[in-house]
């Protein structure tokens, strides 16, 4: 990794977008730490110590929500739209043309991710200002006489932090290295390590020698199961061509082969699950006072239930990472319609028919490899509460869903520099 930064750093043209990359991060970073007005920083504080939904959000704005700054959703309502946007292909046929319209029509639909993402982060930034409201650490919020100009105020501040994380993600992808609103959040959670390791040192030195080393081999084994695919075998079959003259030309009779991931769903399934998962929990907490006792037991037992420090929560977690890692996979793999792409190509799997049988192949390979991806996933979403008891205390340095991220990110860069230096006739850099 080093040693390759180093040989792009050699040419000038990769040098300037990697610094240009660095200098996007800083002006992120430096933007985060500017508050929006009227916030017990205080206050907010020990909110984000007992919420764990806001702790998630927190992850894809780079810490800037613990510090309710402009930036404090990040990217996350533009992830949100994008995950909106590939589920409806499947179900509105005009999505799904334009998916297929190629550089055009992939413009189109970010076009149309950008114009969801407004909406979304207006909501978000209204539901987040409401949470502080209700625990009085934003009081000069709400549509009253008097407040109605400041909570607009607040909320087109918010959605414009958005939008401008979103475009300095764009500027990345541009002019810079590897994808823009990956690298965003990846600097988040990289710049937060830090802050975790003193906590770590502080309450338990023990402890931090036991998060590097799971740490070290979680990584290890994320690069290898990221990096893992099965390669199924396709051969196109032989065309006579006619050419001027009485000469004829063969063309196809190529071989190749379709790789299938081990983990087609990357980090979805995580989000999914977690969102989920906190969900009840998060409403229930609002009703824990509630002058009802009826409903304020039914609010404990449901707050105590889907806690991060009971069992239950993480049991109920394992099996929902599961379940949405084969739904996500399964959207996915709809949409690339791979029977129908090889039959109109001329292409088939030996041994398989065309069409409908290819199908059921591709399906049950699909359905065989997700497993060992689904499982990954799930072990990796529960390795807080596997190392808990070794280390009394669940404060991983990344968290699950940072550790994919960080690590899918570090190896989309690396790849993305090869081939700039391969495309350079850089010579050395693949050991072959």
């Amino acid at each position: 990794m080093l040693q390759a930064v180093a040989n792009a750093f050699r040419l000038p043209d990769l040098r300037k977008k990697i610094l240009f990359t660095l200098g996007i991060l800083i002006i992120y970073r430096l933007a985060s730490h500017v508050p929006v007005p009227g916030v017990d920083a205080a206050g907010l504080a020990r909110l984000f110590e007992s919420n764990q939904l806001l702790g998630m959000l927190d992850l894809f704005s780079g810490g800037a929500m613990a510090n309710f700054s402009v930036m404090a959703m990040g990217v996350y309502p533009y992830i949100t739209a994008s995950i909106i946007l590939q589920l409806l292909m499947p179900l509105i046929p005009q999505l799904e043309k334009l998916a297929k319209e190629g550089e055009e029509g992939r413009n189109k639909l970010n076009r149309y991710t950008y114009y969801l993402t407004v909406p979304l982060a207006a909501l978000q930034a209204f539901g987040q200002s409401s949470i502080l409201k209700q625990q009085g650490l934003m009081p000069a919020f709400g549509f009253t006489a008097e407040y109605w100009l400041a909570t607009l105020s607040t909320i087109a501040t918010l959605t414009a932090g958005t939008m401008v994380a979103v475009w300095l993600g764009d500027l990345i992808t541009e002019r810079g290295v590897g994808n823009g609103v990956s690298i965003i959040i990846f600097g988040g959670i990289v710049a937060r390590i830090p802050q975790r390791i003193a906590a770590n040192l502080i309450a338990n030195p023990w402890s931090l020698l036991v998060f590097v080393v799971v740490t070290v081999i979680t990584v290890a084994v994320i690069v290898v199961v990221q990096e893992g695919q099965r390669r199924i075998p396709v051969q196109y079959g032989k065309r006579v061509m006619a050419m001027r003259g009485n000469r004829l030309r063969i063309a196809g009779g190529q071989s190749t082969h379709i790789p299938i991931r081990v983990n087609t769903a990357g980090m979805i399934p995580l989000i999914f699950a977690q969102s989920l998962m906190l969900f009840p929990g998060t409403i229930a907490s609002y009703f824990v006072g509630s002058q009802s006792e009826f409903v304020s037991k039914v609010a404990t037992a449901i707050s105590k239930g889907f806690s991060p420090n009971g069992n239950l929560y993480w049991i109920l977690y394992f099996f929902l990472v599961i379940g949405f890692t084969y739904f996500y996979t399964d959207v996915v793999f709809r949409q690339q319609n791979l029977p129908e792409v090889l039959q109109r190509q001329g292409g088939f799997i030996p041994g398989i028919r065309p069409g409908k049988q290819t199908e059921e192949y591709l399906n049950g390979v699909l359905q065989r490899i997700t497993l060992v991806g689904a499982l990954f996933l799930a072990g990796v979403a529960i390795l807080p509460w596997l190392v808990r008891d070794v280390t009394e205390t669940g404060t991983m340095l990344i968290t699950s869903t940072g550790l994919l991220i960080v690590v899918g990110v570090v190896l989309d860069t690396l790849k993305q520099l090869e081939a700039q230096l391969l495309m350079r006739h850089y010579e050395g850099f693949i050991k072959k």
